[in-house]
């Protein structure tokens, strides 16, 4: 009896560990349209709204965000001493956190980004925001499990995870947070 004490546990851990590598569904083998264009209107061929749909993106400078964001609002994100700098769009979810800046969140380093449980989960968006997937260089909100992620790697492999709601993106070389590893407690604040 004593051996099924720590499955609980266990069973958290791995939750935990598994929720920010990337949330939610798991993949339902659908083809994806492919992206060469600056732009995309066409949603996939799959019957979920993916991060590419309707988004303006660059393909050519890998170093770079693939999602082109015009405009926005300016932010700086302070993992330790390195400082890596934002834009955040003008949807509903984007401005209740601009509402909330100065704002801190515990993040750690996972495969593809870096995320962490927001304490003040954002609750202001529509389900037409959440999308599976992500663009390299996003910043999005898990609302799954009220997760503040910053995604640098694996687009091409991100349309498993659902429920996320594009918040904005990295201004600048995304090696500048694809080389940090460990725990951060992030301060996101204006530019």
């Amino acid at each position: 009896m004593k051996k099924f004490r720590n499955i609980p546990a266990i069973a958290v851990a791995v939750l935990m560990l598994a929720a920010c590598g990337g949330t939610g569904a798991a993949d339902d083998g659908g083809s994806s349209a492919a992206v060469t264009g600056e732009s995309s209107s066409v949603q996939s061929d799959n019957s979920h709204r993916v991060a590419r749909d309707g988004a303006q993106m660059q393909t050519t400078d890998k170093s770079k965000s693939t999602r082109v964001l015009n405009g926005g609002t300016k932010i700086r994100m302070h993992f330790g001493d390195t400082v890596i700098p934002g834009r955040l769009n003008d949807s509903s979810a984007a401005k209740q956190l601009i509402s909330m800046l100065p704002y801190t969140v515990h993040m750690s380093r996972f495969s593809h980004d870096f995320c962490g449980v927001m304490d003040k989960p954002l609750t202001d968006y529509t389900q037409d925001e959440v999308h599976y997937g992500w663009l390299n260089g996003d910043i999005d909100f898990a609302q799954d499990a009220d997760y503040f992620t910053v995604l640098f790697q694996d687009e091409e492999r991100s349309e498993q995870f659902g429920d996320q709601i594009n918040l904005g993106v990295v201004d600048g070389d995304l090696s500048a947070i694809a080389n940090l590893e460990g725990s951060y407690d992030v301060r996101i604040e204006l530019a």
